[in-house]
């Protein structure tokens, strides 16, 4: 018998769901507060509502797949465990020297990051491995038993361990984990080799140790919600999202969860690309604006990625998809600075108060108030009628602010959306230009529960000419989890020279990577359509500091030679900075090896990714009177559920959904597309 498949997304302010039950021809999406304090207790809300509000059997669910931001919250939040460092004798700074760089190199007043392990909680061990990989100097386990037992006298839950060379040889870190394993059994402990065995000595220890900081609530987060969720009926496997967009059995992630950091992000920028595809659109701008934050990521035929993320204050080098926050949220608080000036954000009044109008107690005025307030959100159809919404509450935050301002409640209202709009654009315009990115060859996907509310205010003030509204915008995250792949991401240091490398040593590093990721997709209990392996190397000018990554696939599936290597990374290098040096020796850093099980799509995804009613009556509920600038307009109001393809209509408009309001500004043009999409142009 066919089986169901969930997906879920735990975000900041809510949890979405997207089901689907394709021998049914059934897509069910919703979203429940979440529970910040417990962020499993709102996936636990969904589950409970999909038996009780949508009558499904969780028993007949055959995957339940979930991205969450859980990891990274706790590591920006410094809300994880107590952790402890393990270095090589005389490498105790490594995290407080960092990259000796300042994080802003205009300002000389910049405050040092205060490194996730404090000092006194870094303990060296006297052992040495070489970079060749030989052994300098043994490790001794009584020097090792006495040092993990004194920081655990000292409070520490989690330990990472993270020795010089683990990358070249990770005997020494292999023996101290399972000696640490055996002795001392209730403490979390990791090692550099297994979380990620790339030379550069400060990243890899810090990704240990951000491993090592929320592995313990992770840890402890998947076991409660898989026990919980088993209670509930569920019998499928719980999986979840990677920040490089794949995914993985909680099992692994929690071994792992360095990898989930950005995963509900990545999900997101997955689902835009299966979109965007649907509607004819390959050059997209992912822009996912939820309760707290906005985000974008670039696609250009396909997802970009990055081995130069940032959580909070730390760099990831682990890979994962490009993603860069950009703005505000919906639940972004307003305030006003000390000469005046009306601010919005970074705070966030999150799920809990939330936004004045929310009637949980918030009383400061949000985005979300003033969307209230210049009618864009009906208060009685939000989130379809289920939550309800106080426009007085609303007003009186707004007037709180105002009267700091000189402004009445709408202009305070308007002057919120224009901070907002004028600061994603502050932050979007260098990022695109970057990239090497014209806005006006884009199309903006705008996603999140409020994404589609300010998509059309984004896309007007940087320049796109299109934006494109999905059919569940506010639970494309969750819908990401359900077309997402399995995927690992392998990495060797080489450090050799392509006109000295062994061409059969090269490839027989790379059946190496490849056969261990083939091993790891197997364990992760999904069916899997194929499996793909993507080769590429990290490749760089000899004394150069830093390297360009060049696929290396050729087309018979095998490696290309260390001359084709060379050849495509002198393209590469030319692409991206104007010029190239044929005459200098290359040095291949790193090899890498993606291996990819590609899962099935249910064809029910692609085709029924909204709920629509399939009404023969007109979709136009009525009118409403908004304000853009300084005057009404009379704006029509359409329901998302009976729109169909070939429909068009023109801004001012509200279109009312479950899980969103989507705003259609004048001097616009809607068409819904065969995928149910509304594709919304610019008029000239």
């Amino acid at each position: 018998m066919s089986m169901g498949l969930l997906g879920a997304d735990v975000g900041g302010t809510f949890t979405d769901f997207v089901y689907t039950a394709p021998h049914e021809g059934t897509t069910i999406s919703f979203k429940v507060p979440s529970t910040p304090d417990e962020p499993a207790r709102a996936v636990i809300d969904g589950l409970r509502q999909l038996v009780s509000e949508f009558g499904v059997d969780l028993a007949t669910i055959g995957s339940f797949i979930h991205g969450t931001t859980i990891g990274a919250n706790t590591l920006i939040q410094r809300a994880g465990v107590t952790t402890g460092l393990l270095v090589t004798s005389g490498f105790r700074d490594v995290l407080e020297i960092g990259r000796l760089r300042l994080t802003d190199p205009t300002n000389y007043q910049v405050e040092k990051t205060t490194p996730i392990v404090p000092r006194r909680l870094v303990r060296e061990i006297n052992e040495r491995m070489l970079a060749s990989g030989d052994v300098l100097h043994p490790l001794d386990t009584a020097e090792l038993h006495a040092t993990v037992q004194d920081l655990i006298d000292d409070g520490v839950e989690a330990l990472a361990v993270s020795f010089m060379h683990a990358y070249a040889n990770p005997a020494h870190e292999q023996q101290a984990i399972d000696y640490i394993t055996a002795s001392f059994p209730d403490l979390y402990a990791c090692r550099s080799s297994q979380v990620w065995p790339q030379q550069r000595e400060f990243e890899r220890t810090l990704v240990t140790a951000i491993n090592a900081y929320v592995g313990r609530p992770m840890s402890d987060y998947f076991t409660y919600l898989e026990g919980e969720a088993a209670k509930e009926g569920l019998q499928a496997p719980v999986l979840t999202t990677k920040s490089n967009g794949g995914i993985m059995a909680v099992t692994a992630a929690r071994n792992a969860p360095v990898e989930t950091l950005l995963s509900g992000p990545a999900s997101g920028v997955v689902a835009a690309l299966h979109i965007g595809r649907q509607s004819g659109h390959d050059k997209l701008l992912a822009f996912d604006m939820g309760g707290t934050s906005a985000e974008i990521a670039v696609i250009d035929g396909d997802v970009m990625y990055s081995t130069e993320s940032s959580v909070g204050d730390f760099p990831v080098i682990v890979p994962a998809i490009d993603v860069s926050s950009i703005g505000a949220g919906g639940g972004s608080v307003a305030w006003v600075d000390s000469t005046g000036l009306l601010k919005v954000g970074p705070r966030s009044a999150g799920a809990a108060p939330g936004p004045a109008c929310y009637g949980r107690g918030g009383t400061e005025a949000t985005a979300t108030d003033a969307y209230v307030r210049l009618g864009i959100i009906n208060p009685g159809t939000f989130l379809g009628g289920r939550m309800t919404i106080d426009a007085g509450l609303a007003d009186a935050a707004l007037e709180a602010i105002g009267q700091q301002i000189g402004k009445d409640t709408r202009e305070t209202a308007l002057g919120i959306l224009d901070v907002m709009t004028a600061n994603m654009h502050a932050q979007l315009m260098p990022l695109l230009a970057r990239r090497g990115v014209d806005p006006a060859d884009f199309a903006l996907l705008a996603y999140g529960g409020a994404g589609p509310t300010h998509a059309f205010l984004v896309a007007r003030e940087i320049g796109v000419g299109t934006v494109i509204v999905p059919p569940t915008p506010g639970t494309l995250c969750a819908l990401g989890c359900l077309v997402a792949d399995v995927k690992q991401d392998s990495i060797k240091t080489m450090r050799v020279r392509t006109d000295e490398i062994d061409a059969a040593a090269l490839s027989e590093e790379f059946e190496r990577l490849g056969g261990a990721g083939v091993a790891w997709l197997e364990q992760q209990g999904v069916a899997c359509e194929e499996v793909s392996i993507v080769k590429s190397a990290d490749m760089r000018y000899d004394g150069q500091a830093f390297d360009i990554t060049v696929p290396l696939d050729s087309g018979d599936a095998g490696t290309v030679s260390p001359a084709e290597a060379r050849s495509r990374f002198d393209e590469a290098y030319e692409k991206i900075y104007g010029m190239t040096d044929p005459g200098a020796p290359v040095e291949v850093v790193n090899i890498r090896v993606t291996t990819v099980g590609v899962t099935p799509r249910p064809a029910e995804v692609a085709a029924v990714a909204g709920p629509r009613d399939g009404s023969d009556g007109s979709a136009l509920l009525g009118t409403r009177e908004i304000w853009e600038g300084d005057h009404s307009v009379v704006a029509d109001v359409y329901a998302r559920t009976s729109l169909q393809p070939g429909f068009e209509f023109s801004g001012p408009a509200i279109v009312e959904a479950d899980d969103t309001t989507v705003y259609v500004p004048s001097g616009y043009q809607v068409t819904v597309d065969p995928s149910y999409s509304l594709i919304g142009r610019a008029v000239a």
